[in-house]
């Protein structure tokens, strides 16, 4: 018998952002934690996850078949270590890391209901990277709450 990998993130309130280490959501991350920082409040950072988009455990052994667990527990960690690189470990105020097997729109939109902010990276590629990426436009359009959408420098420097 296996445990249950989480299929939703649970919390009440604070500022969450979608990570998926790409720059557009690193940038993401930065801002969000500005946004926790200026308001008081927990910054949640929200991984959404899939066998195809989390790297193969490491501790599982050649020519075995990694369980869902297995890869939460990679995702989970490496996600911490991200935040931990990119905003440090002494923060002013309290960060939660969620991992949720789900596509990322779907549990940004879901996760959207308990927050206070959602922000996520703008992603898009088309047309001179005018267009919001799909991720991005699915929360912008069906969110429960405010959604911040973060663009990197190097995008808003051609502008």
């Amino acid at each position: 018998m296996t445990d249950r990998v989480a299929e939703s993130a649970e919390f009440d309130g604070g500022v969450v952002v979608g990570v998926d280490g790409s720059e557009s959501s690193i940038h993401a991350l930065h801002c969000a934690a500005n946004e926790a920082l200026c308001h008081h409040t927990v910054l949640h950072v929200l991984r959404a996850w899939s066998v195809r988009s989390v790297p193969r455990p490491p501790d599982c052994p050649a020519g075995a078949v990694p369980t869902l667990e297995e890869y939460e527990k990679q995702a989970q960690r490496r996600t911490e270590e991200l935040v931990a690189a990119k905003l440090g470990e002494n923060l002013p105020y309290p960060v939660q890391v969620h991992v949720v097997h789900a596509p990322p729109a779907q549990a940004l939109i879901q996760a959207s209901e308990r927050a206070d902010v959602l922000v996520v990276g703008h992603g898009g590629r088309g047309l001179a990277d005018l267009l919001l990426g799909s991720v991005a436009e699915q929360c912008v359009r069906q969110a429960h709450c405010p959604v911040l959408v973060v663009r990197p420098r190097d995008q808003r420097s051609r502008d």
